[in-house]
């Protein structure tokens, strides 16, 4: 008769067994786990309406998936193939005013660029307080222009794998998508049985996560979106060209933290103030310092400290180091992981405080 396996080995195979099991599975996802993370995000940001549209469809949880995948796909090809036409045709008619601009001042290479008359003034003002020459200028200039040209010319391949990359991840995205929208509520209990907390503390920390993913995700996009509509309607006011195209790059350079949305307008005025337009230049700057700062110190702080009862540093570590850490999908991860951490650090705190008040 075989005798039952002790509790210690049952336990060390349990773990050996899950380890595995688990890394096994990893390596499976891995090449997914962006289009996981992005769905699994729209998923939670759409419950709202995915919970409405299953009260209208009489509790039908796949054809409410099937309905709000379908507008998703919508909203992404219309609106989005709307602003990508603009953007391009913008971009295209930038590149042709570029040309028309290289063409005024003769210019056949990359380092003629250092004979347009702004250029040339802040080389001769180098020059007079740096012991550097228009000669050594002109080095520089060009042999990084052909460290570009050639990190350009080598990456080429790797840009087109990158755009096929991104639509398979789309792809699987949407499809994924469906998939939790319709089963996300049950996954999310199942796992939260697993999880060693009390019904309370699960409550808790299901809410604050949600709290916190929420404002971040509004809070950072609709200020940079905010920021770079406000970037557009400046250029368009001041008669810059291509504001869509701009405004697209401000909304961009909005998620780039302390600098921001400054890293488009104020080229702008750079460009105004070169042409002698001295007053729309003027205007762009308070434009700037004013109307673009006042929409990023009021809506992203109401959006994120207001609802996720979480101080700004946090979230602005939270962003940078998950923007590092997992690409974009880790400006949302990196600050719910923070949030996830502190919650638990203050669980445990409040919990010790409990025990030591605890009589005998």
């Amino acid at each position: 008769m075989t005798p039952p396996p002790s509790a210690f080995y049952a336990r060390v195979f349990g773990l050996i067994t899950a380890a595995l099991l688990g890394v096994a599975l990893f390596r499976i996802i891995q090449p997914f786990i962006g289009a996981v993370l992005w769905s699994v995000l729209l998923a939670f940001l759409l419950l709202p309406v995915n919970q409405a549209l299953r009260r209208a469809l009489r509790g039908s949880r796949a054809a409410a998936a099937m309905a709000l995948t379908l507008a998703v796909v919508l909203v992404l090809i219309g609106p989005a193939s709307f602003l990508a036409f603009a953007f391009t045709r913008q971009a295209s008619d930038l590149i042709v005013r570029l040309q028309a601009a290289a063409d005024r001042y003769h210019m056949v290479k990359l380092s003629d660029l250092l004979r347009v008359p702004v250029i040339e003034r802040v080389i001769g003002w180098a020059e007079s307080v740096a012991p550097i020459t228009a000669d050594q200028v002109e080095a520089w200039f060009v042999n990084a222009a052909k460290a570009l040209l050639g990190l350009l010319v080598s990456s080429g391949g790797a840009v087109v794998v990158e755009a096929l990359g991104t639509l398979i991840s789309l792809v699987m995205m949407l499809f994924l998508l469906f998939f939790f929208l319709r089963d996300g509520e049950e996954m999310v209990q199942r796992t939260l049985g697993l999880v060693p907390l009390s019904a309370e503390r699960q409550a808790q920390l299901v809410e604050h996560l949600s709290a916190v993913t929420r404002a971040v995700v509004f809070g950072s996009l609709l200020t940079a979106l905010v920021q770079g509509t406000l970037v557009g309607i400046a250029f368009a006011l001041v008669g810059l060209p291509s504001p869509v195209f701009f405004g697209g790059l401000a909304t961009l350079a909005a998620l780039v933290p302390l600098v921001g949305s400054t890293l488009v307008w104020g080229p702008g005025v750079g460009v105004l103030a070169f042409h002698g337009r001295w007053y729309a230049a003027i205007f762009v700057v308070l434009w700037g310092t004013v109307v673009i700062s006042m929409a990023d110190n009021i809506v992203r702080p109401l959006f994120i400290s207001g609802r996720a009862q979480i101080s700004t540093l946090p979230v602005f570590l939270g962003l940078v180091g998950g923007l590092s850490a997992f690409g974009p999908i880790g400006m949302v991860l990196g600050p719910v992981i923070v949030a996830l951490a502190l919650a638990l650090f203050r669980f445990a705190e409040e919990s010790r405080v409990r025990d030591l008040l605890k009589p005998g």
